[in-house]
């Protein structure tokens, strides 16, 4: 299967037969990075991190896969470059294909990701935007295929903000691999009603199903895995963090929804998460929301301590994964691989 040049923005662009391979291809290079094989595959290449949104896991994951296949890389952060303020996405997009090898990007607006693609000439890659976040979610993948030993047919329960770009991300990816997808929120909390028409036109040729649930215990009822995410995105204002909070406290992530799912079931969170009082973010959570959200008074928001804790959780597995199957997209985007 030949990727090479594609750029990897939405899954939406990708079919299951690619996405299988990619899956595949990290697989490989795990077992390889576990072996101490080499595979400095993209010798020479270099490639720019263009961050609007800092990240811990992302911008490791893209280093350090890098790295591993052979490349050079460049980090821009939030202030490290001209883009969108004193140089246009466009402008920038051509100048640092001419540069470099690999583009990628994590930010805020989707509109600029597709820019950079369409004007860089080279591979771009969506590290994460407003409406998706394609590179998580081959990680997940890839932590239950390893788990469950499949993922056809697996029984997906996303609990809380199902309209945000993880949301968005796992029903399109959960709709080309045959996956049972259900949306656990509040009905104002839904998926876009187009984009879930999309999505189980997918799901129809898969196998797959996509669910909407805003009752938590019929919305995890024997799920094989319970998947939740941060309310609260970075730079998001206090008034906000009220009223995500104030429609999503009673979804959760507790030990009474974890029994109600299948018994061998299993807990992902792409991280981080507010699960605790050992954080600034969570202590001020706890501070401010105590009172009126008897359940997040120890800093436990979307997960308690608990459950992230627990056996049943794999989200440090998953954030591994990050790195694996970053590095199969960067590989197969830029080199010939049949």
């Amino acid at each position: 299967m030949n990727l090479k040049s594609k750029n990897f923005l939405t899954l939406l662009d990708y079919t299951s037969e690619e996405i299988s391979y990619l899956l595949k291809l990290a697989k490989t290079l795990k077992t390889e990075k576990k072996e101490g094989t080499a595979h400095q595959h993209l010798k020479g290449k270099n490639v720019v991190l263009l961050f609007q949104k800092d990240s811990t896991r992302t911008r490791c994951a893209f280093e350090a896969g890098a790295y591993d296949l052979g490349m050079g890389v460049t980090y821009l952060g939030p202030s490290g470059s001209q883009m969108g303020k004193k140089e246009s996405i466009k402008d920038t997009a051509r100048v640092l294909g001419r540069m470099f090898d690999g583009i990628q990007f994590r930010g805020y607006l989707h509109e600029d990701v597709e820019s950079l693609g369409k004007y860089s000439g080279v591979p771009v890659w969506n590290g994460l935007t407003d409406l998706y976040h394609p590179t998580q979610i081959l990680a997940d993948f890839l932590t239950v295929q390893e788990q469950l030993g499949k993922l056809k047919g697996v029984h997906f329960s996303f609990v809380g903000d199902a309209r945000n770009n993880m949301g968005n991300s796992l029903m399109i990816g959960a709709a080309k691999m045959g996956i049972h997808f259900t949306a656990v929120a509040p009905k104002e909390l839904w998926p876009d009603e187009a984009l879930v028409k999309q999505c189980k036109a997918f799901a129809e040729k898969s196998g797959g199903s996509i669910t909407l649930e805003a009752d938590k215990w019929k919305g995890t009822k024997n799920a094989d895995v319970v998947y939740t995410d941060v309310w609260v995105s970075m730079g998001e204002s206090k008034e906000t963090w009220r009223k995500r909070i104030g429609a999503l406290h009673e979804y959760q992530v507790d030990d009474s929804m974890m029994n109600n799912a299948s018994q061998d079931a299993i807990f992902m969170h792409c991280l981080p998460a507010f699960h605790g009082k050992d954080t600034e973010v969570g202590l001020e959570i706890a501070n401010t929301f105590n009172e009126d959200y008897p359940t997040i008074q120890n800093g436990e928001m979307e997960v308690t301590d608990s459950v992230i804790e627990s056996s049943k959780s794999v989200v440090f597995d998953e954030a591994e994964n990050r790195m694996h199957t970053i590095k199969a997209v960067m590989l197969a985007t830029m080199k010939n691989m049949e």
